[in-house]
């Protein structure tokens, strides 16, 4: 080496980074996700699209949640609510925090695969008890 450590330091270009390492930078991680070269609002339009295609299943489901229901409602009135107006039910549970309040979130199995699909068809978005 016949140079200082100062002129191999000036000599260095600046602004560039050493290394990038086993990521490759972001423009890597950009073209690995699909979204190099695309503005936030086509990024946010394709996830939406994504969002609501995912919300309609052509599979049949046997399982809902159900959510925003009120603290003072039960399992018995969930279960009897959808065995009337769907079908016959497997399994209700209802989720409680942990000083046994309910948290207004229940899961309900059904037996037959469409079930869950027609209760979600039924009552999404909808008040059941005006009350």
């Amino acid at each position: 080496m016949d140079k200082s450590l100062d002129e191999v330091i000036s000599s260095r270009p600046r602004g560039t980074r050493r290394g990038t390492g086993r990521r490759g930078g972001a423009g890597a991680k950009a073209q690995l996700l699909g979204t190099a070269g695309t503005n936030p609002a086509a990024r946010a339009a394709t996830a939406g699209a994504i969002k609501a295609a995912g919300t309609t299943s052509a599979q049949p489901a046997d399982k809902i949640i159900v959510s925003n229901l009120p603290t003072d409602v039960n399992e018995v009135q969930i279960r009897e609510l959808f065995s009337t107006t769907v079908g016959a039910l497997r399994d209700v549970t209802l989720h409680y925090d942990s000083a046994g309040r309910s948290k207004g979130v229940a899961a309900v199995h059904f037996q037959r695969k469409g079930d869950g699909t027609l209760a979600y068809q039924q009552y999404n978005n909808r008040l059941i008890d005006g009350s």
